[in-house]
């Protein structure tokens, strides 16, 4: 075939933002850097058959190429049988791979428009979620307490730190904030509404033999005020007087996993 290289113009055409065909699109013209590409027309968001009747009209007059990413059944059906009636170029990316999974699965495809996108804003809001927990971790800037959907305070070894990360991954904002008797509690979380402030406690000989683990993990000797009992049971006191002058109930993790108290903190709000 002689090469007719006068220029092409393509239509996207996509019931979503239309990303996917634009970036295998421009993987493809990248394997021939002689091509002639007049203009590339992308349609996005089309959902009725009068939208994509007025789009294939305009594909007819420029003889363009189209590429198709649509989840509508009706819609590929309209598309693809005007494209073989006037002759003219078509990729359906979505159709194929769509019925070979049908047919090797039976599992029928949801035919949702902007699924993946959905998907990625969802995963977008995790990792935000999770840098915020990083950021606004063990009382570095409390700030952050105006931005989270919860604020986490406890005395140390109370599970802030995997509480807060294990809730970002639920695209919560977390905050945590340690208590501790000597150091006077910032004035942020004053402006925090109660039920945003989740104050955790736990049992004395439970936190006295993850802080000499704690200790000892990290080679340091197992006997110091970190492990005194009398130094852990001021500083539960401390706390409780905290978790009331907040007006909040603290929730005992000494006998619950982290799932268990996500999920508590969830059926609480």
């Amino acid at each position: 075939m002689e090469p007719n290289n006068e220029g092409v113009i393509f239509y996207l055409i996509s019931d979503s933002v239309g990303e996917t065909i634009q970036r295998n699109l421009s993987a493809v013209i990248s394997q021939f850097p002689s091509l002639h590409v007049k203009e590339v027309k992308r349609y996005a968001f089309v959902e009725s058959v009068k939208q994509l009747e007025d789009i294939l009209q305009q594909l007819l007059k420029d003889q363009g190429m189209l590429l198709l990413s649509l989840v509508n059944p009706e819609l590929v059906k309209h598309a693809t049988c005007f494209c073989q009636e006037k002759d003219l170029p078509y990729v359906d990316y979505m159709t194929p791979l769509t019925r070979l999974i049908t047919e090797k699965t039976g599992v029928l495809p949801i035919e949702t428009p902007g699924a993946m996108h959905q998907l990625n804003k969802a995963y977008f809001k995790r990792i935000e979620a999770i840098e915020f927990a990083v950021k606004y971790d063990d009382g570095k800037d409390v700030r952050g307490f105006k931005e989270a959907d919860f604020v986490l305070i406890g005395i140390s070894r109370t599970s802030k730190t995997p509480l807060s990360m294990y809730l970002a991954n639920m695209n919560y904002k977390v905050a945590n904030l340690p208590l501790v008797p000597e150091v006077p509690l910032p004035d942020e979380l004053f402006d925090v509404p109660a039920h945003k402030i989740i104050g955790l406690t736990n049992s004395v000989d439970c936190l006295l033999r993850v802080r000499k683990t704690r200790l000892k993990a990290f080679g340091l000797k197992e006997e110091s005020s970190y492990t005194n009992v009398t130094r852990i049971q001021e500083e539960l006191i401390y706390a409780s007087h905290v978790f009331k002058q907040l007006g909040i109930v603290p929730i005992d993790v000494h006998d619950k996993s982290i799932e268990e108290t996500a999920m508590i903190i969830e059926m609480n709000q």
